[in-house]
């Protein structure tokens, strides 16, 4: 039998950017707070003078342990769905921090297009514009409304950058100026001025000079090492939980973790959670959290998994449309990239940082006219220097044997002469792109398995190449003697890195008939029940989601003071 605890004011599940915002914000207001992270602690010491690329980059030491749990992955209904056994296209994270920890730390804020996508497509193209299978809709929330909490997250976060030219409004400006602009950035601002486009340095959570945050948090400048995606900050410098939010939250002697705790029930009676069981992974014991409010902070597919095992809100049924836990599963396009060879230029590459870059939104949202095209959206195009660590780089023009002399020859030749620039394409919703529980597979617990369903759609192949061309054309106009770019984009393999940008399952939106969650993060079948993250998102934008969960999370732990102090549904 469970061993049950005295009853808290909330309990947070998943302790990284969400769980820490929510966490500081809500103890700061005098709430005693419980967070239960399944992973280890973690500190900046960790970190001090460890650039292993083999441990964390190639053999994930900051990941989720696959054989105890995993996702299982199918691209259509009528195949069965096979366990994931090694990471691929993306990577979840583990640990205090979370993703939060390894992240490369680019902070954009979503265009205002992207929060109406649907009224706004249908407004300017016509309802023919949008196929009858996709399933975007409005979030039920504008920019402006929440363009208050992205400036409150950028300011604790320090985030050092300059006014996107094609964003939205902004209240006040970043709090830390760009990063340094190396030559190979250089080169590209300069070859898409000339092209009439606009670029402007990539928002940064790695911070160009010392600084100190509202909460009285101060950090270090970067260093430029190279090590961040992957990887702990070992400076500090890289904006994560636990060097700034966390901290705050642990002074006001409100906040207790407990680590190597996994949830893995939400406890609810008469439409209200009443707590939580989960197992203390070291003991094996199975523990009741009691406690006011539930606040689901864990990543996208814990967060969804978590409900459908609690038979907490409707599943998603795709044949019917009808549910809404587990609907509108989107992902990105990592597809449109254009790789430069030079010969008579060298680039030191191995220097750099997560968010060091420049980027242009001249092909995302709608910031151009889609009239003829078979795709709706873009995506932001950016030239990045995050370090080409060297293990993982070694780059050839095509036509390069892919071993022996030459390959060897070549990757000599070209390790300072090569540069990049990528397409981040935004990933529509369709009405069976969904995850659900997979009746096969369990865990280390027996519990059943996130099940994926998911391939690219006509939508996605058309917006790839298209971003691919237009970054071609850019590295072109940069001086390249060899420009590889990719013409065509086949089935979704989940066997090749792309990004670790997964959304939906528990999207938000103006009514309970088509969302899990109001603006709120606050879920529609249980009042007392916060989900917050990615797992939000109606559909996915042309940009790192980060930025926007740290500002939903703020939102979110503002509508929980609210829900405190007076009950019910927020509006």
């Amino acid at each position: 039998m469970a061993k049950t605890l005295p009853k808290t004011d909330v309990v947070i599940i998943g302790v990284g950017w969400s769980g820490g915002i929510i966490a500081a914000e809500l103890t700061k207001a005098g709430l005693n707070v419980v967070g239960l992270e399944r992973g280890k602690d973690r500190k900046t010491e960790d970190y001090f003078m460890v650039h292993d690329e083999l441990r964390y980059a190639l053999r994930y030491e900051m990941m989720q342990d696959l054989s105890k749990e995993t996702i299982t992955f199918r691209s259509n209904e009528g195949i069965r769905a096979l366990p994931m056994r090694s990471y691929g296209s993306f990577l979840l994270g583990d640990g205090l921090g979370g993703s939060g920890v390894h992240w490369n730390g680019q902070t954009y804020r979503f265009l205002p297009y992207d929060f109406q996508i649907r009224s706004k497509t249908i407004e300017k193209y016509g309802k023919n514009k949008i196929p009858a299978e996709m399933t975007i809709q409005d979030w039920g929330i504008t920019y402006d409304e929440l363009e208050p909490y992205y400036d409150k997250f950028e300011q604790m976060a320090g985030i050092s950058g300059e006014p996107n030219p094609l964003g939205g409004a902004r209240s006040n400006p970043y709090p830390t100026p760009p990063m340094k602009k190396s030559p190979a950035l250089q080169l590209f601002e300069d070859a898409a001025k000339r092209m009439k486009l606009n670029p402007y340095m990539m928002p940064a959570a790695n911070l160009s000079e010392g600084y100190t945050n509202p909460d009285g948090i101060s950090r270090a400048a970067c260093q430029y090492c190279g090590y961040c995606e992957r990887f702990g900050c070992e400076y500090g410098a890289k904006a994560d939980p636990v060097v700034t939010v966390i901290p705050v939250a642990n002074k006001t002697g409100k906040f207790q973790i407990r680590t190597h705790s996994n949830v893995r029930r939400i406890l609810h009676k008469g439409g209200k959670a009443t707590g939580v069981m989960y197992t203390d992974v070291t003991t094996g014991e199975d523990i009741v959290q009691p406690a006011d409010i539930v606040v689901v902070t864990s990543y996208v597919f814990n967060n969804v998994r978590l409900l459908l095992l609690s038979e907490l809100g409707e599943r998603y049924n795709p044949e019917t449309g009808k549910g809404v836990v587990g609907k509108n599963y989107a992902y990105q396009v990592i597809k449109g990239s254009a790789a430069g060879f030079f010969e008579k230029q060298q680039f030191n590459t191995y220097a750099g940082a997560g968010s060091l870059g420049v980027t242009l939104d001249d092909y995302n949202g709608d910031n151009f006219d889609h009239s003829d095209l078979k795709f709706i959206h873009g995506g932001a195009i950016a030239l990045s220097q995050t370090g080409s660590r060297p293990i993982q780089n070694n780059p050839v023009p095509s036509g390069t044997a892919t071993w022996g002399k030459e390959f060897k020859a070549k990757s000599l030749h070209y390790a300072y002469r090569t540069l990049g620039v990528g397409g981040q394409g935004a990933s529509m919703s369709f009405k069976h792109h969904f995850l659900d529980l997979d009746p096969t597979y369990k865990d280390a617990f027996g519990d059943p398995l996130m099940r994926v369903t998911f391939d690219f759609e006509e939508q996605d192949r058309e917006l790839g190449v298209y971003l691919a061309a237009r970054s071609a054309e850019i590295m072109k106009e940069m001086g390249a003697d060899h420009v590889d770019y990719l013409k065509e984009i086949g089935p979704y393999e989940i066997v090749n890195y792309q990004s670790t940008h997964n959304t939906g399952g528990v999207i938000m939106g103006a009514e309970p008939s088509t969302s899990a969650v109001n603006t709120y993060c606050q879920m529609w079948d249980a009042d007392n029940v916060f989900v917050v993250g990615a797992s939000s998102f109606p559909q996915n934008a042309g940009y790192n989601p980060t930025a926007t969960v740290g500002a939903l999370a703020y939102r979110t732990a503002e509508g929980i003071l609210k829900y405190r102090e007076k009950g019910g549904l927020l509006v």
